[in-house]
């Protein structure tokens, strides 16, 4: 098994700059990394992370949640396995697909894009990062929710503490406090609403939550603040970081946005792609029930998992050039890309396959396709070029373009 030594560090600023070429040495001669800083193995190559997300065997389990995740969120549905797992993913799932989300959610969605859009469609630039981005999925989950879309600013700051906190792979004092500090104040701000909606259910989806019930189980005060915590985070720094990498890709491939304005219907392929080649989530981790053999030798029972998404993406492999951007590549199924049957990582796999990934499809859609309508010849600022930022979750921190001013 390889060290550490002989590859960039995961922790090292040449890596955070750009990781790929370190990706590419870890899955060609070092795919099982003991990382001391961290103290977990790191696995890179496709069938490695693939196996370990899919996971028939329960060798792979999200115990490590229970450390990473339940400080700022509390207990959520990450944690649980078996029949707890089963029950509670059965009370929040239907929001998330089918006549729930067409019906409920696809005018919210519609509507939140829109009005972002008309703050900046009459001036002729934006950056696509700070006046779109960063907003519209938390406004999306706030309007799902119920919740005061006034309080953004707070919404935004939780989830960016959130996030810190989980990619907080050096064990930053600060960072870490902070992310605890994010619990007590959603807490203090939430359970007083959902306490609340109880007593006046409405047609939003904190009142589905609130309401609903599977096998005579209900979800108790703390699941449903645990839920919308993870719902907050999960849902608005991916998205977020999906949106401005689907379009950084497209501007870099000039020939490639203009057949997806052509053609709308390959938003979905450019999705697909942004994920395999750019994921917002580069890792997750995962904890092991036993000893397992991977690539490259054994993880011992109980030890942390680092699972890199951004790696096993690009693994040669599994796809041709993977190092290229090509949303018309034939070795990625778009039809599955927003299923559990996902060639891409980028949402995991099996049991714990990302629940909103048709919310964040659905968003990606009606976004990047009022942004083409909104600005149809958009272009980088001049001298601008992407770059992405962040290890844990990763993506462009400001995208500024320039485009013809809609008239009237």
């Amino acid at each position: 098994m390889a060290t550490a030594h002989q590859v960039p560090d995961i922790l090292s600023a040449e890596f955070a700059e750009n990781p790929y070429p370190a990706y590419r040495v870890m899955r060609e001669s070092a795919p099982l990394i003991w990382h001391e800083a961290t103290k977990s193995y790191i696995i890179s190559r496709y069938e490695d992370v693939e196996r370990a997300f899919k996971d028939k065997e329960s060798v792979f389990t999200t115990d490590n949640y229970d450390w990473q995740i339940e400080p700022v969120h509390g207990k959520t549905i990450l944690q649980m396995s078996g029949r707890e797992h089963a029950v509670r993913r059965a009370l929040v799932a239907p929001a998330f697909r089918g006549s729930d989300l067409r019906d409920k959610f696809l005018p919210v969605i519609d509507r939140n894009s829109r009005e972002l859009i008309d703050a900046f469609r009459h001036t002729g630039s934006a950056d696509l990062v700070t006046d779109y981005a960063t907003r519209f999925p938390v406004n999306v989950i706030a309007d799902m929710l119920g919740l005061d879309k006034a309080d953004h600013a707070r919404f935004h700051g939780w989830y960016t503490a959130v996030i810190a906190f989980l990619g907080n792979l050096s064990g930053d004092a600060e960072v870490a406090a902070a992310g605890e500090r994010t619990r007590v104040e959603f807490a203090e701000y939430m359970l007083p609403i959902i306490q609340d909606r109880r007593d006046n259910l409405g047609d939003d989806l904190l009142s589905t939550l609130c309401a609903a019930e599977v096998d005579g189980v209900r979800m108790s005060d703390e699941d449903i603040k645990a839920f919308c915590s993870l719902l907050l985070a999960a849902g608005g720094e991916t998205t977020d970081k999906a949106i401005a990498s689907v379009f950084a890709n497209l501007l870099l491939h000039p020939d490639q946005l203009a057949a997806v304005q052509q053609d709308r219907a390959l938003i979905d392929r450019a999705f697909a792609e942004t994920l395999r080649f750019t994921p917002p989530v580069h890792m997750i981790m995962r904890q092991t029930a036993k000893d397992v053999e991977v690539s490259g030798g054994t993880i011992p029972e109980g030890a942390t998992v680092t699972c890199l998404i951004g790696a096993a993406n690009r693994d040669g492999s599994r796809y041709q050039e993977p190092d290229r951007f090509n949303i018309f590549r034939d070795d990625l199924t778009t039809t599955t890309a927003f299923s559990a049957a996902a060639d891409h990582l980028a949402f995991a796999l099996g049991r714990h396959f990302c629940v909103g990934a048709l919310l964040a499809k659905a968003e990606v859609e009606t976004g990047v396709n009022q942004l083409l309508d909104a600005m149809p010849d958009i272009r980088l600022a001049d001298g601008f070029d992407p770059v992405e930022q962040g290890v844990f979750t990763r993506g462009p921190q400001t995208l500024p373009v320039r485009f013809t001013p809609a008239e009237g």
